[in-house]
């Protein structure tokens, strides 16, 4: 696991994917990694924080990445000293236009399932953090 966060780095554009009454949508994001937690803004007027509210289940994808996780609001971006700083240090356009609006807030998604694909002399393997049963799987890929 500890590699895996290494390796993710501090942050990254990823597609966050929300849904509501079985409609969902999907958007990029600018995402924060932060003490095995994966972080990111948004405003309160809109549909994804409705999406949020009502139901916490999200996807955050990148590369070969895909997270499963648990969302909860997480007050102002602002009032995260630690998450404002790495925000502004990788994302300092997003930082300067958004961070700073009043309907702005946090959101921290506990990751429940990671996956991602590791290649080995040429050879795919897929890599599975299930966190909620703390099982760990690394699978050659048989082709299908």
């Amino acid at each position: 696991m500890q590699n895996f966060f290494q390796e993710f780095g501090s942050g990254r554009h990823m597609v966050l994917s929300t849904s509501l009454h079985d409609h969902v949508t999907s958007r990029m994001m600018s995402v924060i990694q932060m003490d095995g937690l994966f972080w990111f803004q948004t405003d309160r007027h809109f549909r994804k924080y409705r999406q949020l509210a009502e139901n916490p289940r999200v996807a955050l994808c990148a590369d070969n990445i895909q997270i499963e996780g648990l969302c909860r609001e997480a007050g102002r971006p602002l009032d995260n000293a630690a998450f404002a700083a790495l925000y502004r240090a990788r994302f300092p356009s997003s930082f300067g236009r958004y961070t700073h609006l009043s309907g702005e807030l946090l959101f921290a998604v506990t990751p429940v399932y990671l996956e991602r694909w590791l290649y080995r002399d040429g050879e795919p393997y897929l890599e599975q953090f299930l966190l909620d049963s703390r099982q760990y799987r690394l699978s050659p890929y048989c082709g299908g």
